[in-house]
């Protein structure tokens, strides 16, 4: 039995990892059109981005997948209740359904995959004024003017696809670089990049108060590294400042699950929490929150749970975990970070490579038009064993996938070298670096 409150398919179906990739798929048709000239292409564009049939087209292939999720439950005879359930014990769960009544369910094995929710703005005045990550895929027409808060890829990822539209776009952070929990060659890299593409950003930012005049524009007051200062005129304010677990009224502390500081509901190597028949997964237990951890752990736990006495011991590694943001230009993350693995090896265990260049595609663009390319692959000695990849540039997100395959399995530097590199590609660079 599945028990959802919301649509189908969470998270990232609904206003997560599916719209946005599709919502970045149209901001690289702007930018292509843009850069088409150089390659000798006269493109006019005959009227502005149409958002709004863009919107209408993105939502319904969303409504699509929910009903696709509904008839594949169905065809695998699996029940499906649509309300908000809160354990009551490690056999129990009530259920409140559509019309308000309430449905007690039995069940041997429970399962808690919730997820989580945007993190609330801060507590101060107007704060309201503004939207969430959420909110972002409610927007009806192409605004002039946004501002976001944040410096996760949730924020970063809108940010550049809302300049990359042609929408001046303003990114407030706390510190002077973004993606913070990315090596510092991508964070100071693709900072500068998205400085260069015209991105407003103000750097050790905090705002202090939000107003909303009669038309409905917004002006942001702050300070930031430059003293304080309003910006005015924003159609548009959206709080990216995280996640947080749905744990709230679940019952789970009442049914004696445990939970952290932060609210995540803690699991051993295992997934099972620390009440008998009750296990959690995915984005409520804050390992790593990506979308196909949690479909890997739960294909992991369902092995071991059902899949006979072969899988007893069937739990997800958490280590080596590919990442990829969404970025102008895309970012892709394997293994330790160069500030990690000298924490966890010694700098004088390690050996770095790094290469910096142009990719082939802009070869036909002006200077100013030119986007960077940069890798790192971070290894252990003496045998070189590849700790870390970490890459940005066109094409990422494709590329990391099968580099991420060479990573998990322990490859070496002179595995990386053994390859015959592909021509003229700008993965060749990560298997002839020197």
């Amino acid at each position: 039995m599945v028990i959802e409150g919301a649509r189908l398919g969470g998270t990232c179906v609904n206003v997560g990892c599916v719209p946005k990739k599709i919502t970045f798929n149209a901001a690289l048709m702007a930018e292509t059109i843009h850069e088409a000239k150089s390659y000798g292409f006269n493109v006019s564009e005959t009227a502005p981005f149409d958002w709004a049939t863009f919107k209408k087209k993105r939502d319904a292939y969303i409504v699509r997948l929910n009903g696709i999720y509904e008839r594949n439950l169905a065809n695998d005879k699996v029940e499906y209740l649509h309300g908000w359930a809160k354990v009551l014990n490690r056999n129990e769960v009530e259920v409140k359904l559509d019309d308000g009544t309430t449905a007690l369910v039995k069940a041997k094995k429970i399962l808690v995959a919730v997820g989580g929710y945007p993190t609330p703005p801060p507590a101060i005045p107007g704060a309201e004024f503004g939207t969430n990550s959420d909110g972002f895929f409610e927007i009806e027409n192409l605004p002039k003017k946004v501002a976001l808060v944040g410096a996760g890829y949730i924020a970063v990822e809108f940010a550049g696809m809302f300049n990359a539209l042609g929408v001046e776009t303003h990114l407030f952070i706390r510190h002077d670089t973004f993606l913070r929990n990315f090596d510092p060659m991508i964070q100071e890299g693709i900072t500068k990049e998205y400085e260069r593409l015209g991105v407003h950003l103000h750097k050790q930012s905090a705002a202090t108060k939000v107003e909303k005049d009669a038309s409905g524009k917004l002006s942001i007051s702050y300070k930031d590294s430059n003293g304080e200062g309003t910006l005015s005129d924003v159609d548009h304010l959206i709080w990216a400042i995280g996640r947080t677990p749905a744990t709230k009224n679940l019952g789970l502390e009442d049914a004696g699950v445990k939970l952290n500081e932060k609210g995540y509901v803690v699991v051993d190597d295992y997934q099972n929490t620390n009440v008998d028949n009750v296990y959690a997964l995915g984005d409520v237990t804050g390992q790593v929150e990506l979308t196909p951890v949690a479909i890997a752990a739960g294909r992991k736990l369902a092995s071991r749970l059902f899949g006979g006495e072969q899988f007893k011991d069937a739990h997800l590694s958490y280590s080596n975990i590919p990442s990829v943001v969404f970025a102008h230009p895309e970012v892709g993350s394997i293994g330790l970070t160069e500030p990690e693995a000298v924490e966890k090896y010694g700098r004088e265990n390690l050996k770095i490579y790094k290469t910096n260049f142009t990719g082939l595609y802009y070869t036909m663009m002006d200077p100013e038009q030119k986007g960077p390319t940069s890798y790192k692959l971070v290894t252990v000695l003496p045998e070189e064993k590849v700790v870390g990849l970490h890459i940005f540039g066109q094409g990422s997100g494709e590329m990391l996938q099968g580099f991420g395959v060479a990573v998990k399995m322990g490859a070496t530097k002179a595995d990386f070298d053994a390859c015959v590199a592909i021509h003229p590609t700008s993965a060749e660079e990560l298997v002839t670096m020197k």
